[in-house]
């Protein structure tokens, strides 16, 4: 009888692009302005990001665009949640319950920045969509992250 192997490096095959992006926009004002610049049409997702972390579940928003006739996927992702835990102290006066604000990032690697651009199976080229993105006055900066580099790119497989 024949011994068939699979390799595992086949299915580590990066079949995305990654693309950071720093702004000050609110996630809906960023995805109508990414689907006025691209030919997209980003839409919230229902369920978001959750991940679990020693202080309690981070939720991360996520838009999302199916090209049904390719098969390309675009999801935008914000990096930053903000968890908030009240911790009591042993004394019942007026200020025995504070609250402490832990921050968790999606791609801890990449704290300052603000959302990524998940593109899967991308017909297009990506640095036509990055100066695109870039030509968005709103958006301070944009530039595509190196994924075989990410420690966390775990993170991403969703």
């Amino acid at each position: 009888m024949a011994v068939r192997k699979l390799s595992l490096s086949e299915f580590d095959a990066i079949d995305y692009d990654l693309i950071a992006i720093h702004t000050s926009l609110e996630d809906y004002r960023l995805a109508y302005f990414l689907n006025h610049k691209l030919p997209i049409l980003l839409g919230k997702t229902i369920d978001s990001l959750e991940f679990q972390t020693a202080t309690g579940s981070a939720f991360f928003s996520r838009f999302s665009y199916l090209v049904e006739d390719s098969d390309e996927e675009w999801n935008l992702i914000e990096n930053k949640d903000e968890l908030i835990e009240t911790k009591t102290t042993a004394s019942t006066d007026l200020f025995s319950q504070e609250k402490v604000t832990t921050n968790v990032y999606f791609l801890p690697e990449y704290k300052k920045v603000n959302y990524f651009l998940k593109i899967e199976n991308s017909c297009s080229k990506i640095e036509e969509i990055l100066i695109k993105i870039n030509a968005i006055t709103q958006i301070s900066t944009a530039y595509i992250v190196e994924v075989g580099n990410l420690k966390s790119k775990n993170n991403l497989i969703f």
